[in-house]
């Protein structure tokens, strides 16, 4: 039989058995790089944008850390009680500490100041409802007279995107993150001494 198809034929058709095929298609170097990367592209771009916002949440604390202990100074030297400021003129100077449009701050940044007599009677429990929700009627504005111990706390809703990473608590509070600053002193004895 072999006699009756000419040679040509025949190494044609073994060069299409499927072992053949299957060691030509893999010795083959065409294109190669491009299909590696369309198979680790889109794990490769999402890890960028997660590092890259993870970031981003890192430096939004910090700027909010930073707002709020000089906001804190506000009050703490008097400056804030001497000028009779309600809680929407503080919010206003904590606004000032917050340049570079990084926080939409006249709707997202809340400020929570208390007094308290003594340190050990002061609660930084976050604001949120039973089932994790952020809780704005919570806010209250205290700034304390001389000598009390007061907590200025600033409080901003981070919007998370990339989310795949099991973020529980931002999946909790509608997709975004719950950014808190902190800072708690005593007042200085800038007047007379009145109750906390």
């Amino acid at each position: 039989m072999s006699d009756c198809i000419p040679s040509k034929f025949t190494a044609r058709f073994r060069r299409l058995l499927p072992v053949r095929v299957v060691r030509r298609f893999a010795r083959q170097q065409r294109g190669a790089a491009a299909v590696e990367f369309g198979l680790i592209a889109v794990p490769f771009i999402a890890l960028l944008f997660a590092i890259l916002e993870t970031a981003l949440v890192f430096f939004a604390g910090q700027t909010l850390e930073t707002a709020v202990s000089e906001a804190g100074r506000l009050v703490m030297t008097g400056q804030a009680q001497a000028a009779g400021w309600s809680q929407d003129d503080y919010k206003k100077q904590v606004c000032t500490l917050l340049v570079g449009g990084l926080f939409d701050c006249s709707n997202g940044v809340y400020v929570d100041v208390k007094s308290y007599s003594t340190f050990s009677a002061v609660n930084n429990a976050p604001p949120v409802d039973g089932s994790g929700q952020f809780d704005t009627t919570k806010m209250n504005y205290a700034t304390g007279s001389p000598g009390c111990i007061v907590a200025v706390r600033l409080f901003y809703q981070w919007p998370i995107y990339v989310s795949f990473l099991g973020d529980n608590l931002a999946n909790q509070n509608g997709g975004n993150r719950l950014l808190v600053a902190t800072s708690v002193f005593r007042n200085e004895p800038y007047g007379p001494s009145g109750a906390c």
